[in-house]
């Protein structure tokens, strides 16, 4: 006799970490482990233990040269200097959009990546140094920032950790923003540190955007599952894996989610357009069986 369905059902839950983040307390989710997690659905025989002992074996070499009675500001500028200098990472100018850059195990063994992969390497050997380097979810480019006494410092990974004033970030951010007013506040709120599951929310994103501006329909719909997973309330990625499932094929899929989308936000600007792709699934399924 097999097990209970309760049992099992509860059994299937510990076993996929997925789940597990999906309930989980932002401070109980582990970013760097959690972020391979991303990795090892394009490379499931993906040995994640071996690049968590690459990142200890970082923080050990860094303990070795940086003083722990030095202010935070400067313990981060030593780590920038082994990170950037020393190891090589960089941003990878060349071809921004190439999915590598958002995998950790290729971002660890290239040493390129793009701005959230670096700033999560980056967080993560802070982390090991009791330096509190926080996530900053800022338009266009992720960013890091250290909060000291005297207000933050706000850096860019991409560019090896350089620090960024108050007039280049909000010159960044009025080129994704449909206004030029952009006061001490507004630009507070927009340095705010991001949690845990925003950054992984983030680097799928940009992963799902990357896999559908090549049309890789199936990886940008594994995107959409793994978002949804973290987070159910995400309306519009019940939209988008609606299009993907149509785009595949997977017709009855795609009715339930673009269904689910309509009902979440009956009121959303695409309601129209979304209702009469409906419609016409609706019309076609039986010839389509």
């Amino acid at each position: 006799m097999g097990p209970a369905p309760a049992l099992e059902n509860k059994n299937m839950q510990r076993d996929n970490p997925w789940i597990t983040l999906r309930g989980a307390k932002d401070e109980d989710i582990p970013l760097f482990s959690s972020a391979l997690l991303i990795a090892k659905d394009e490379y499931p025989a993906l040995a994640a233990a071996d690049y968590e002992a690459q990142l200890q074996d970082y923080g050990v070499r860094l303990r070795k040269i940086l003083d722990p009675t030095e202010s935070a500001a400067t313990q981060l500028r030593t780590l920038n200097g082994f990170l950037f200098d020393e190891l090589g990472f960089s941003g990878d100018d060349q071809d921004y959009y190439d999915p590598r850059n958002s995998y950790l195990n290729d971002v660890l063994d290239r040493r390129l990546g793009n701005p959230i992969s670096l700033a999560v390497v980056q967080i993560e050997l802070a982390r090991r140094l009791d330096v509190p380097l926080e996530g900053v979810s800022f338009p266009g480019h992720f960013l890091v920032r250290l909060p000291l006494d005297e207000g933050i410092v706000v850096l860019d990974p991409f560019q090896k950790g350089r620090s960024l004033d108050a007039a280049e970030l909000r010159r960044r951010a009025r080129t994704h923003l449909d206004t030029h007013d952009i006061d001490d506040a507004r630009l507070a709120r927009m340095l705010e540190p991001a949690s845990h599951r925003a950054i992984l929310t983030r680097m799928l994103r940009n992963l799902k955007g990357v896999y559908a501006e090549r049309e890789q329909w199936e990886k940008a719909l594994r995107c959409c599952d793994r978002l949804l997973t973290l987070d159910t309330h995400q309306p519009g990625e019940y939209r988008d894996r609606g299009q993907y499932y149509l785009k595949l094929g997977h017709v009855r899929a795609a009715s339930e989610d673009l269904r689910r989308y309509l009902s979440l936000v009956p009121q959303a600007d695409d309601v129209d357009a979304v209702a009469l792709q409906v419609a016409e699934i609706g019309t076609n399924l039986p010839r389509l069986n």
